[in-house]
């Protein structure tokens, strides 16, 4: 602990001027190694790094550094050597201030350096040396930190090679030659195809930046990476992709092709610019694993009356569902399907998913002129038997794909609709007329993906099933089979691969005769019913009873069902009170009463509750609420065309009766201040309901 013969170092005098140096403490050599000093301070003060820091800042008046926010502008003031000299990172710089991290600020000699090297004036922020070593490293010496990274990452037994794109590179643990970011890029890559990511996200933030994997069409947390680590895999990624790396300020997209093992896997790389830096997502693609379409997990009956439209060989087949539902994989299956030597195939895509042998492909490139209606029509000249069209966007697209359907094609292509239904009416928004929707429409698939069980971790449902399963089977008035547990296979999420839930509508005579005639969406979908289709909402829950996914999992992606309307002796209330101890007492005097009730636990939940759960009776409104108060709900129902004639009542703690005249000028129908009178509550509310039937 040095020799007591010498003076104290400055960490002590810190320490004894809070009270915290024990009586008779040997002095320190005031030149002792900084981060020997602060090691031996802390000891003696029974604290740690973090907390003398916090001693050391609050006796010197310094903040505490938050080393996440290191500007490079501040950076190329201060000299590395200087910064690894005295210990100092430079955090930010105005025209005036440079603020710097520093371990010491005791050392003038770094203070009046900064001044000299910086022109401007040195303001210290605190933080303990260890902390800012490793963050002087990693702003200086970005591989040095990346290297340490990795040596802490276990499985890098095999990497990716760069098969097509910028940079041709093998990657191999025992590769020396490749630099620690190109390795740390690739085994994010490689963890992202073992993971069965389609999609791997690189997000920069304020607190440093992340990467994220969507498995099975949901998110998941990968790794946090420090910004200046993640400006370099982002440049690497830029690279692999013959993107310009110095043009931080626009949109980018390129593609690069990875091999890992005996596979290959194509990535698609989009950049955009955000407040902190740039956001990279990169998609990626296995051609490999393209299947004709009896693999891409529809129905037999569906499967079947697909193909047998396919065999016609003209009119418009359209694939619809949101983003990420599965429509290019079932488009590419039927294109599989019609796939033979006899026929010539062009496609016109935004962007080229996979690329098929046999078939012409044609990206779409706006600021060249080729859009999805310059393209379609120069490929009315190729002499083509069936056309893909990747997405109907516009009324030019919408009508030359009709012409070509009319006149000897087969066209495939995409809409975004909620179902098979709704692409008639989108069809007509776009300014189709209804005769060449009859005319050219054959079939509509709409479809949505949900997330299969984990075979390896999945069992039967018990007699009791957990709580969400249990409200939502009787919701559904479905029992599941087997329910999630969660294991390493799937990590930890219940969940591992993808079941297709899909819609078929074939517009028969009947459907067709409803389109001309501008039949209604309900008139549209009860004839499609009478002509065989069945209706989404009853097939989804087919792979619950098979045992193949969740109620929970159907709920997340298709939404929940709406409840059984009340009957007239049972009106149906909305109670909405964050108190649980009210709630649970008004809900007993309601349903002592003939009265069917919905809790919510807030206001946003109310809100939620009246656009999902069908119809009610009545609402019981607690004033003060957190999240979204009394006040905001009522505004919200009464500006609601579905909800501006639900009755309201008010139930609310306060005596101010300018409160009660301000809620009923708000729309409120009656007002009831707690504790409840259980007489007087239920005698109001039913007044309330006789006041809004007559």
């Amino acid at each position: 602990m040095g020799d007591p013969t010498v003076g104290r170092h400055w960490l002590l005098g810190v320490l004894d001027r809070t009270g915290r140096l024990p009586p008779d403490t040997p002095g320190l050599d005031p030149n002792t190694p900084l981060a020997e000093a602060w090691d031996i301070a802390a000891k003696v003060a029974a604290v740690d790094d973090a907390m003398l820091a916090v001693l050391v800042g609050a006796h010197y008046r310094l903040k505490p550094a938050d080393l996440t926010t290191a500007d490079p502008r501040a950076l190329r003031l201060v000299p590395e050597s200087f910064a690894r000299q005295h210990l100092l990172l430079p955090l930010r710089e105005t025209d005036r201030e440079l603020v710097v991290a520093t371990a010491d600020p005791s050392d003038f000699e770094a203070e009046q350096g900064l001044g000299f090297a910086s022109g401007r004036t040195p303001v210290f922020e605190i933080t303990p040396p260890a902390t800012l070593r490793a963050a002087v490293d990693l702003a200086y010496s970005p591989d040095r930190a990346l290297g340490a990274l990795l040596d802490r990452l276990p499985n890098q037994d095999e990497m990716i090679r760069l098969v097509e794109g910028g940079e041709p590179d093998l990657l191999t643990e025992d590769d020396v030659e490749s630099g620690p970011v190109v390795k740390l890029t690739s085994l994010i890559l490689r963890d992202a195809i073992r993971q069965r990511a389609s999609d791997v996200h690189i997000e920069p933030g304020r607190d440093g930046g992340r990467v994220r994997y969507r498995v099975d069409g949901v998110m998941r947390q990968y790794m946090q990476l420090p910004m200046p680590a993640l400006y370099r895999v982002l440049s690497r990624v830029k690279i692999m992709g013959q993107l310009d790396i110095a043009d931080r300020l626009r949109p980018q997209d390129g593609r690069a092709r990875i091999g890992v093992g005996a596979f290959e896997y194509d990535l698609r790389i989009s950049t955009v610019p955000t407040r902190e830096a740039e956001k990279a997502v990169i998609r990626i693609l296995n051609p490999q694993g393209m299947s004709g379409l009896g693999q891409v997990g529809l129905s037999d009956e569906i499967t079947k009356r697909l193909r047998e439209v396919l065999g016609s060989r003209d009119g418009l087949v359209v694939v619809t569902g949101p983003t990420g539902s599965g429509k290019t994989t079932s488009l590419y299956g039927a294109l599989q399907e019609v796939a033979t030597e006899d026929v010539n195939i062009m496609t016109v895509e935004d962007p080229i998913e996979y690329e098929l042998k046999g078939i012409t492909q044609i990206q779409v490139e706006t600021r060249r002129g080729v859009t999805f209606a310059s393209a379609l029509r120069a490929i009315l000249r190729q002499d083509p038997d069936v056309i893909l069209v990747g997405e109907i966007r516009d009324l030019e697209t919408a009508e030359v794909a009709a012409q070509a359907s009319m006149t000897g094609h087969l066209v495939l292509a995409t809409l975004h609709t909620n179902d098979a239904v709704g692409v008639v009416q989108r069809l007509g928004d776009l300014g189709l007329d209804t005769a060449s929707i009859s005319g050219t429409l054959r079939a509509v698939l709409a479809q949505r993906l949900v997330r299969r069980l984990c075979e390896d971790c999945s069992v039967d449902a018990p007699d009791e099933l957990p709580e969400v399963e249990a409200r939502l089977a009787l919701r559904y008035g479905v029992r599941p089979a087997k329910i999630k547990v969660g294991c390493s296979a799937c990590g930890e999420t219940g969940y591992r691969g993808r079941v297709p839930i899909a819609e078929l509508m074939v517009t028969d005579e009947g459907v067709r005769a409803a389109i001309v005639k501008g039949a209604s969406h309900g008139e549209l979908r009860d004839a499609a019913v009478a002509g065989g289709m069945r209706m989404m909402d009853d097939l989804a829950l087919e792979p619950v009873r098979a045992g193949a996914t969740t109620l929970e999992e159907i709920a997340r992606e298709m939404g929940e069902p709406e409840p059984a309307v009340s009957s007239p002796g049972e009106p149906h209330v909305l109670l909405v009170d964050d108190d649980a101890v009210n709630r649970t007492l008004a809900k007993t005097l309601l349903v002592k009463h003939g009265y069917r009730v919905t809790e919510a636990v807030d206001g946003e939940d109310a809100v939620t509750q009246l656009g999902s759960n069908g119809q009610y009776a009545l609402m019981v409104l607690d004033l003060d609420m957190p999240r979204m108060g009394g006040r905001e709900v009522l505004q919200h129902v009464r500006s609601n065309m579905a909800t501006a004639g639900l009755p309201v009542v008010v139930l609310t703690g306060t005596n101010d009766k300018d409160a009660e005249i301000e809620l009923m000028d708000a729309g409120a129908d009656d007002y009831i201040r707690k504790p409840l009178d259980p007489p007087r509550f239920v005698t109001r509310l039913k007044a309330a309901l006789r006041r809004a039937a007559g």
